[in-house]
């Protein structure tokens, strides 16, 4: 976690690190530290955190000579370039960017996860948390408006004489529907056209296979799905990695998911781990996730609790500090049965961060490479069916007790926390996204956490492709219709 803010004077510019954080937050003079040993950039300042994957094959592209062994510094030599939008255009990785041009009076900020907020007398912060910021105080300003800086979105303000800070332009510079520029750098196998079964066969194991490779920048690896661990596996070996790779499952008692993984951790060979957990440590583990993300939404805090909990067990008893996950891969191909009648999967992707892939950061790095015939992930199985990268017979996807899903374990509770006249009273307590079900206990939450700020959340995510009221998939009819099937 990472927090500074910026303020200004007639004659000069500060930048300052405030309430830094937990064992990876770092001041800003630290950065600075590693700015002025770049002699040839003594005016440009940044505060980076995160990896860039291909940091190495644009070093060499462009031959840039590294002082240091960062990746970060690569945006030292792209920004001198060619300014922001040279070094936005060419980077691949997950990271968030707060570059300070000292001699064109500019400041650079970008990526995710971030949050910013500024003063009427533009006063400006910054931080990877919104908590990090609802507390901050400045003489000038007794509260801040925090807002959640869009994904895929860079910023560019003026620095102004008078020290204050005016923002120029808000770039959207990438959209699902585009190849990324980056791609322009990495030596993949061509891809044909068309959508024809086996192009897109063809074309997704291509891709899956290199986003893994691009991924594999620490020495510490834990791992999530079953096709991913057995291609990074795959991959390992290739590369002659000698260190054994770790693999996590949680669940609870006699759920599908740890019988499973046990399977698939054999199969592998992988150092395979089991975290147990029960409806009890769940429903207890409700409140700091929702602090955690900095959320209410139904979805994302029912399937955060198990990430959670298995975060804390890798955090406490490994020493991996990058697990790679299957987060995204069932909205991108619509493997599940929830997805049965969309008609517009953009929609869904677009929104996947600041929903249901929110999860993901709650605990160590999370890297994520990632229906027809009523069959869940069915494209992504038929693809890999003749690769012996899995096992035919893993089919299942559940955490919880074939008994009591952990869907049911919520509902029940939730139900005894929320009375009738919570809800009757819901439009004058939460007028902004007025919660119409139960889950107005997880919004209530996050009020008690964080009053006044429902609007970090744009919107509930909620199925337009039918009627519903909880975008819960185990609530909507044809997927208990394919469930009984």
């Amino acid at each position: 976690v990472w927090h500074l803010a910026l303020f200004g004077s007639d004659d000069c510019l500060s930048v300052q690190c405030l309430n830094a954080m937990g064992p990876d937050a770092f001041c800003f003079e630290n950065v600075s530290g590693y700015t002025n040993s770049l002699k040839k950039y003594p005016y440009l300042w940044l505060c980076y955190s995160g990896e860039i994957y291909n940091h190495k094959k644009i070093q060499q592209h462009f031959e840039f000579e590294y002082q240091t062994k960062m990746d970060g510094e690569l945006i030292f030599h792209l920004y001198d370039k060619g300014g922001n939008e040279q070094t936005i255009c060419v980077l691949d990785g997950v990271f968030a960017i707060f570059l300070l041009d000292t001699a064109n009076k500019k400041v650079f900020l970008g990526f995710r996860p971030l949050f910013k907020a500024m003063t009427e007398d533009r006063f400006l912060a910054v931080c990877s948390e919104a908590k990090g910021l609802v507390t901050l105080k400045h003489f000038k300003a007794p509260f801040l408006k925090v807002e959640p800086f869009l994904p895929g979105h860079y910023e560019v303000f003026d620095l102004k004489p008078n020290g204050q800070v005016a923002s120029v332009v808000m770039v959207k510079y990438h959209h699902c529907r585009d190849e990324p520029p980056h791609a322009l750098y990495y030596n993949v196998e061509k891809l044909f056209p068309g959508f024809e079964t086996e192009t897109v066969k063809n074309k997704l194991w291509i891709l899956f296979n290199d986003a893994i490779k691009r991924r594999l920048m620490t020495d510490r690896l834990g791992l999530g799905l079953q096709l991913v661990a057995a291609t990074l596996l795959k991959q390992l070996k290739e590369a002659q990695v000698q260190y054994p790779l770790q693999t996590f499952v949680i669940g609870m008692e006699d759920s599908p998911d740890l019988l499973a993984a046990r399977k698939v951790g054999n199969h592998i060979g992988s150092e395979h781990h089991e975290v147990l957990f029960n409806s009890e440590e769940g429903i207890q583990a409700l409140d700091e996730v929702i602090f955690s993300l900095e959320t209410y939404n139904i979805t994302t805090a029912h399937a955060s609790v198990s990430m959670y909990l298995i975060s804390k067990y890798i955090q406490k008893n490994t020493d991996s500090v990058v697990i790679f996950s299957g987060e995204g891969s069932e909205e991108l191909i619509q493997g599940y049965i929830y997805f049965h009648n969309v008609s517009n999967i953009e929609r869904y992707i677009t929104h996947l961060y600041p929903l249901d892939v929110r999860r993901a950061s709650v605990g160590p790095s999370v890297r994520g490479p990632w229906l027809p015939n009523e069959i869940e992930k069915h494209l992504l199985r038929e693809t890999f069916e003749d690769s012996n990268l899995i096992l035919k017979e893993i089919l299942c996807d559940g955490i919880t007790s074939v008994k009591n899903s952990w869907f049911k374990i919520l509902q029940k509770y939730v139900e005894h926390q929320v009375d009738d006249a919570m809800m009757a009273n819901a439009a004058q307590k939460f007028p902004f996204n007025t919660p119409k079900t139960k889950g107005y206990y997880y919004h209530q939450i996050l009020e008690h956490h964080f009053p006044g700020q429902a609007d970090w959340l744009s919107h509930y995510w909620m199925p337009k492709w039918i009627d519903a009221t909880d975008p819960s998939a185990h609530t909507l009819t044809h997927y208990k219709s394919a469930a009984k099937a």
